[in-house]
């Protein structure tokens, strides 16, 4: 049987036998378009002089737009060959930066590129807390290779990401609509990771108390 495109269900016995990436690698995936945008960014002028093919695309952050739908696709290519299937939320993230790039690119409007994490975050949000009155945790989805929780650790996980992806929208659409480009592109890239790292190391008490192998090892040495 061929394997799935999309990542398998969390609950597939096979999803960590054949998709399992390394973790340091996964990071960089996600990672690499970010910075590549960042660079670019900071970089345009310097890049459109060096590859006159670039300046078609406009100013420094045209030029940014346009290396970053391409760093994503390369991204999204490089984990199909790895995992020979495709990772839901960064599929989904992927889609969203080639509609508003491309919107970006042709209208000449830097607008569309900035909202595309306010698009991306509610839709996660939307999709975490949607997945939750329906009885789904869906954050397995994201962490499933990483922790084993019971279904009262996932639902209370899930619900705080689901809120934690609005907040994150709510914030670009402040930081967009009240500073100039170069200071979102700045937080775009520097300032919400450490925001998300922060907000994750927050959740390991949570983590830890809902962690089926910590259950485990309470229950063997209790036994003993």
């Amino acid at each position: 049987m061929n394997p799935p495109i999309l990542e398998r269900d969390p609950s597939d016995p096979q999803k960590q036998k054949k998709e399992g990436v390394n973790p340091l690698l996964r990071l960089m995936l996600e990672l690499g378009p970010l910075l590549v945008f960042f660079f670019a960014n900071a970089r345009g002028a310097w890049l459109s002089q060096k590859f006159p093919a670039l300046a078609e695309l406009g100013g420094p952050i045209f030029v940014a737009t346009g290396l970053f739908m391409a760093a994503t696709a390369i991204a999204l290519i490089a984990s199909w060959l790895l995992t020979r299937t495709l990772p839901i939320m960064p599929m989904v993230s992927g889609v969203v930066v080639f509609v508003f790039g491309a919107l970006t690119l042709y209208l000449q409007d830097d607008i569309f590129i900035k909202m595309k994490p306010t698009i991306v975050n509610t839709l996660f949000g939307g999709v975490l807390l949607g997945g939750l009155f329906f009885g789904k945790s869906l954050l397995g989805y994201v962490f499933d290779s990483a922790f084993s929780l019971d279904a009262e650790g996932w639902k209370k996980l899930t619900l705080r990401w689901g809120l934690f992806f609005l907040f994150l929208a709510l914030v670009n659409e402040v930081v967009w609509r009240n500073f100039s480009t170069d200071a979102w592109v700045t937080f775009k890239v520097w300032g919400i990771m450490p925001i998300t790292l922060l907000f994750t190391f927050s959740q390991m008490p949570l983590i830890m108390r809902h962690s089926l192998e910590g259950q485990a090892a309470k229950e063997e040495k209790a036994g003993k």
